[in-house]
């Protein structure tokens, strides 16, 4: 169901992708459950270019190729090179296990912008163990090699679970001696096949000292780090600028004071490879469907969309929360444990005063 615009829709600034659900890996957590495919259905290379197009027409935007894995698609230095050349920022998330020297640099021929290449473990062993396929982690580090050798900025992601936070730090280091442009830590939302992992969802006590932790070196200055599927670490971070008596602006700081947390349907809109319309990808219910309806018009009218944009209407705790404009919850976790999108986030430890 759909309503009139309303006057108050945000701008696009990241979407999110999904070009192909086939992958090489059989990661645990992973959102899709992809494996080798098939999946009919696949967006063509015609209606990948349309939706480029048309969030072209909206404004500056990031464009994420994600997967599966992208480099799996065989038009995927086509559709690169034309969302580009559209004006559109591109950057693609891929495990590193298909990236060559010779692939990176035709990448970066196609004007993308940034690799993400995930690490899960700052060993083979922990890596292996959750991409479930042996050599993984080599392929990774293999894929980065490549992306220093063309000269391709990179990001290392990184999900955490409770039987990995423990190498957060090894992680961390790894990803500064490798040269990583920043390093992005999603915590689980066990969702796909990641919903037979809800056990290695880490305590909303864990979850707090993971965050100040990652705040704590961010500081540091070291490394472009970006808690990703954790906003309350928008809630810690001001609660320590107020604690230092600093004001909250992107003078004082920087980029913090102009996001917030969770940007589902607010900023942030996911594409399935069928084209379905997501406001993330780990949220599992449809906003529309780009083969009956042009992306723009389903970000203006989603009734989906007009939900999550009214954060005073959420429910519980973060109802009443001061911080809920900043922080939002994961909406994606609160569907998943509670089957409420508009709920609590289970992780959450903070009590409204």
């Amino acid at each position: 169901m759909t309503h009139p615009a309303s006057p108050k829709i945000p701008p696009l600034r990241l979407l999110a992708w999904e070009t192909t659900r086939r992958c090489n890996l059989d990661c645990r957590h992973c959102r899709a459950a992809a494996t080798r495919g098939p999946y009919p259905g696949e967006l063509s290379t015609a209606g990948g270019k349309k939706l480029l197009t048309d969030v072209a027409g909206m404004g500056p935007a990031v464009i994420i190729l994600t997967g599966g894995e992208p480099l799996l698609r065989d038009d995927i230095l086509e559709l690169t090179a034309f969302g580009h050349g559209l004006g559109l920022r591109m950057v693609m998330a891929v495990n590193g296990t298909l990236l060559t020297p010779e692939v990176a640099r035709q990448l970066k021929e196609a004007g993308l912008q940034r690799l993400s290449i995930s690490l899960d473990g700052a060993a083979a062993g922990s890596h292996d163990a959750l991409r479930a396929v042996p050599g993984a982690f080599a392929g990774a580090l293999s894929g980065i090699a490549a992306c220093r050798e063309a000269g391709l900025p990179f990001q290392v992601n990184t999900t955490i679970t409770r039987s990995n936070a423990g190498e957060l730090p090894a992680l961390y280091e790894l990803a500064v001696q490798l040269g990583a442009a920043a390093h992005h830590v999603f915590v689980l939302v066990p969702t796909g096949r990641g919903a037979q992992m809800r056990e290695e969802l880490v305590s909303p006590e864990e979850y707090e000292e993971i965050l100040r932790w990652l705040l704590a070196r961010q500081h540091e200055g070291r490394l472009h780090l970006k808690p990703t599927c954790a906003p309350q670490y928008y809630r810690l971070w001001r609660e320590e600028a107020r604690a230092r008596g600093e004001k909250i602006t992107a003078q004082t700081q920087g980029m913090e004071a102009m996001t917030k947390g969770c940007l589902g349907g607010q900023g942030f809109a996911f594409v399935s490879y069928r084209g379905e319309v997501q406001a993330c990808g780990y949220l599992e219910i449809t906003a529309g469907d780009i083969r009956e309806q042009p992306f723009p018009e389903i970000w203006e009218t989603s009734d989906l969309f007009r939900q999550l944009r009214a954060v005073d209407d959420y429910h519980g705790k973060c109802q009443a929360c001061r911080y809920r404009k900043v922080c939002g919850g994961c909406r994606a976790r609160a569907y998943t444990v509670h089957g409420d999108v508009l709920g609590e986030d289970p992780v959450c430890p903070y009590q409204p005063h």
